[in-house]
């Protein structure tokens, strides 16, 4: 992904610019800066299940670290429901409000828009790519997966390495989701036709329809919600899937079945999550060092070590400070060079190409896909969490 613009950090001008909450800043934790968040005494965040990207021990580290307390709200939380909590208590003083968000990528303009954030700039700053930013700094990316193919290695003798395997006879393979509300199963079809328009973001909508009606044609497509059961049961032994849910497939079935996580070999495609802090957050110079703490290094690699990719990843890369035994865990990162070393980078599709992508598939998947239907859950959206990087569930089934 290359930057689409440069984005200068705002300097500093006093220390009190640090304890203004409508400021924006760019400086590294100062002493003023951890001192005001220690006088706060505590941080709320919500929405940050333990076992999610290593988050618990990151919430412990930061305890352990500046000596504040971290209130844990709602970790089940989805992201619609992290922008009510804010916006329910705009306007009123809440201690129990959250302080941050972390929300899909789509959440954070939105909140913007509605005056629900406010800026600040990390002393990290100018390391995220801009097109996960805004440049205002009311809201940046945190970390993020690409769509990989997760395979059943005891079902699949030939696994595929790239899109186009997947038209192989004989292979079975389910999204995550209908791609009409599922963002998991919607970027798996921008992805495949990402492939075929050779990295040509205004055709891989309409070339992915025309992809998975050819899935479907051959037989391969499976009209079901692709998740862990499936690959065990062989049903669809071939998933796509963001690359933390199948790395961690793998180590919690420990070879039963085996499976493999293939990053493919073009269309490689990231969703991101993004950092905020609340516009009326009840601790303002903690949600700040918060932030600075998530985008340190030491936070960074974290991330990395729960199977979720941080913003800041060639950064690191460049400067060789990814251990190798991370390194490991991921074929295509390269110890010497940026992720996927010389290979096709992940693309990070902006809002605006996101939305225009999504109006044609969401509109040409009944027309391609004319036989199959999905229904939704009763639950609402709201009670999905955070994690699964979805809106409503569906189970979907031939007519």
């Amino acid at each position: 992904m290359t930057p689409q613009s440069s984005v200068t950090s705002v300097v500093l001008l006093s220390a009190l610019a640090i304890l203004t909450c409508g400021e924006v800043a760019s400086a590294a934790p100062s002493s003023v800066l951890v001192a005001a968040a220690k006088a706060e005494r505590q941080l709320n965040v919500i929405a940050l299940p333990r076992d999610w990207c290593g988050y618990g021990s990151i919430i412990d580290g930061f305890e352990a670290k500046y000596g504040l307390t971290v209130n844990e709200l709602s970790p089940e939380a989805g992201s619609e429901e992290q922008i009510e909590a804010i916006r329910a208590t705009r306007g009123h003083a809440d201690t129990q409000a959250p302080d941050v968000i972390d929300v899909g990528l789509a959440f954070g303009p939105a909140a913007k828009k509605a005056g629900l954030l406010q800026p600040y700039k990390v002393s990290s700053w100018t390391s995220i790519p801009d097109a996960v930013k805004d440049p205002d700094g009311y809201w940046y990316g945190d970390y993020y997966g690409v769509l990989v193919f997760q395979v059943n290695a005891d079902v699949v003798q030939n696994a595929p390495s790239d899109w186009p395997d997947l038209l192989t006879a004989g292979h079975r393979i389910a999204l995550g989701g209908d791609p009409k509300s599922s963002n998991q199963a919607f970027l798996g079809v921008f992805a495949a036709g990402l492939s075929m328009a050779q990295g040509d973001v205004d055709q891989a909508a309409d070339l992915g329809l025309r992809f998975f009606a050819d899935l479907h044609n051959k037989g391969n497509f499976v009209p079901v919600v692709g998740d862990a059961e499936t690959l065990i049961q062989g049903a669809a032994p071939i998933l796509i899937r963001w690359d933390y849910l199948a790395l961690g497939d793998r180590d919690r079935l420990s070879g039963a079945p085996k499976v493999n996580v293939i990053v493919p070999k073009t269309g490689v495609v990231a969703g991101v999550y993004v950092q905020a802090i609340s516009a009326s957050a009840p601790h303002p110079n903690a949600a700040k060092l918060w932030m600075e703490y998530l985008y340190s290094d030491e936070v960074q690699l974290a991330w990395l070590n729960g199977y979720c990719r941080p913003i800041r990843l060639n950064d690191l890369l460049r400067d060789g400070k990814v251990p190798v035994r991370l390194l490991q865990e991921f074929p295509d990162i390269h110890e010497n060079g940026d992720e996927h070393g010389d290979d096709e980078q992940p693309v990070f599709p902006t809002i605006e190409e996101q939305e225009r992508a999504r109006d044609i598939i969401i509109r040409g998947w009944q027309d391609f896909m004319p036989d199959v239907t999905c229904e939704q859950h009763d639950s609402p959206a709201s009670s999905v969490p955070m994690s699964s990087n979805e809106a409503i569930p569906q189970f979907c089934t031939p007519t």
